[in-house]
């Protein structure tokens, strides 16, 4: 049975580790080359082993931005059909009731605000240049004096921007050019 006293400690720089153990020479010290190698060796895995920290930490945070923009996303997806119900509700109630329509149109301005809140501004511009990434077509008019390809009026609100669209607006176009 070993005694624990006698046992050598072998350390991550030992024989276990697969490195020979230092060897001082005749005189029972280690020279001073074979420190300095040594110190370089240690200094260079401690750079090492700090810039995997730095890049680990980088990656987590990279990695958390992407997970809360999905997860936003994913809000807001969930709240579009609200909004759309509520401009449905507003159309109803302007032929029964205006009182009950301005309310409805309060409220469904408080949802477009919210959507707004988490990143997504609306996109209702009329009177602008057609653009294929803000923009879906789903009518094209004559151009009656407006420029070719000029949005005449939107259909559904679109919401976010060219970067981060949450979903393009359905808009009336002029005809292009022939």
């Amino acid at each position: 049975m070993d005694d624990p006293d006698t046992r050598s400690t072998e350390t991550d720089d030992g024989p276990a580790s697969g490195q020979r153990p230092e060897r001082p020479d005749e005189s029972g010290t280690t020279s001073s080359d074979e420190l300095r190698a040594r110190l370089a060796d240690v200094e260079d895995r401690w750079r090492r082993a700090a810039a995997d920290l730095d890049n680990s930490r980088k990656r987590a945070a990279r990695e958390l931005a992407s997970a809360r923009d999905a997860e936003r996303v994913r809000a807001a997806a969930v709240f579009l059909p609200v909004v759309d119900g509520l401009q449905d509700a507003v159309t109803y109630a302007e032929g029964v009731d205006t009182g009950l329509a301005a309310g409805i149109e309060s409220i469904r301005e408080l949802a477009i605000v919210s959507l707004e809140r988490l990143g997504f501004p609306r996109i209702d511009a009329v009177g602008v240049s057609f653009d294929p990434r803000i923009h879906e077509v789903v009518s094209v008019v004559d151009r009656g004096g407006q420029p070719p390809r000029t949005v005449v009026a939107v259909t559904r609100l679109g919401f976010g921007s060219p970067e981060h669209l949450l979903r393009p607006a359905g808009v009336v176009v002029t005809a292009a050019e022939e």
